[in-house]
């Protein structure tokens, strides 16, 4: 049976129960956050946006967990709490994260250079010159390091031409073989450049270091220890099931068609053809992104075990790029004043904020959006703020 997304389903209930005809208590649909709900609905009945995932968590707590909307237009299937999306790069700062438990053990050091670990990187030059008619090479002041690699300074381009037409279809030894090919569009710690290369040069590193693939390491060390269990690079049938469908704006920018995920290979599911991708390649739900958000507010903290060292949580999550740069990136993560967080291909957003201590998780699926439906997510935020927000505690 088709069933109206849940500001329907709430005001259906007000209805009855005014009517007489049962007896129903509103509080069941958690009405204290019925606004988050409700701050998306224009955008959904104007077919701007299918629908969404929002989360709200402290350090220790779930706040709120709403959807609204449908995870598939065309068989009006309601967006669910457990619903799965592709993340892309948010990826990157769990990335990047894994790599820092290697630096707890003192096996990596962020000023090692990528060399140490990845010696077909030796001898990679700069630009120092280029035009349509030639390109002058020359040697960098320095090689780059896994401080450039996670924090988008190093230089690399953001793919490379054999990544082409999908960023999953070859190993993960033999795309980082590709970028040490290429050379360095500047100078290392000039410039901010966001490379997938980058990122994805560290998931190469963990495996060159640990011995393990980097998908076994991630799962043993960080998502299962975080009880991230619906996190993936390759989705299960079970899970596969539950992939919120991927819109685009359709034509003339008015409502919205289905699209595939364009970047990846399918079937999803298919460990044969498609391989891991650490800068954007995981599959993943609300709770389990609130769980990796928790254990970062916590300091590393996870079920009364220190899973990373309060030093490696810190260095994620403030500035790395060079002072007299106006980007803020840290590692793998997006940063600024008291709040860290990244965003994804399909639109999709995590944050965090050390102030308030609020996680805001806001999972869509949208290849850009038509009419003003880029605007949901800032009216989600803007109610929790007003829900959960400091003054409000």
């Amino acid at each position: 049976m088709n069933r109206l997304p849940n500001s329907f389903a709430v005001t259906l209930v007000k209805i009855i129960g005014f009517l007489g005809f049962v007896s129903i208590p509103v509080s069941l649909f958690a009405q204290d956050s019925l606004p988050l709900r409700t701050s998306i609905q224009g955008f959904i009945d104007k077919n701007e946006l299918a629908g969404a995932v929002m989360l709200v968590a402290t350090n220790n707590k779930i706040l709120a967990v709403e959807t609204n909307g449908w995870a598939d237009i065309e068989k009006q299937k309601p967006m669910k709490a457990d619903s799965v999306f592709w993340i892309a790069s948010q990826s990157k700062p769990i990335t990047a994260a894994a790599l820092m438990l290697l630096v707890d053990e003192g096996r990596v050091s962020l000023d090692d250079p990528v060399e140490k670990f990845l010696p077909e990187f030796r001898g990679q030059m700069v630009i120092a010159e280029k035009d349509k008619d030639h390109i002058l090479w020359r040697k960098p002041k320095h090689p780059i390091t896994v401080r450039n690699i996670l924090a988008h300074t190093s230089g690399l381009p953001f793919r490379s031409p054999i990544e082409v037409p999908t960023l999953d279809r070859l190993s993960l030894a033999d795309r980082v073989r590709s970028y040490a090919m290429g050379g360095l569009d500047f100078e290392p710690d000039s410039k901010y450049q966001y490379s997938n290369e980058g990122i994805n040069i560290a998931g190469r590193i963990i495996e060159v270091v640990s011995g393990k693939t980097f998908e076994a390491f991630l799962e043993d060390r960080l998502l299962r220890p975080l009880g991230m269990k619906d996190t993936s690079f390759w989705p299960t049938e079970s899970q596969t099931n539950r992939i919120a469908k991927a819109y685009k704006p359709g034509p003339s920018n008015k409502g919205l068609v289905e699209t595939k995920i364009e970047q990846l290979q399918y079937p999803l599911g298919n460990r044969t053809e498609r391989t891991a991708m650490p800068a954007g390649g995981l599959f993943a739900t609300a709770k389990d992104l609130a769980r990796f958000y928790q254990m970062l507010l916590n300091k590393g903290m996870v079920d009364n075990q220190q899973l990373l060292s309060q030093a490696s949580v810190a260095a994620l999550v403030q500035k790395q790029t060079p002072p007299n740069l106006r980007d803020n990136y840290g590692l793998g993560f997006s940063v600024g004043p008291n709040h860290f967080g990244h965003g994804g291909a399909y639109s999709t957003n995590s944050s965090a904020d050390s102030k308030s201590g609020l996680i805001l998780v806001w999972l869509v699926q949208h290849a850009g959006f038509p009419g003003e439906g880029g605007k949901s997510h800032d009216a989600f935020r803007k109610e929790a703020q007003l829900l959960f927000g400091p003054d409000k505690k």
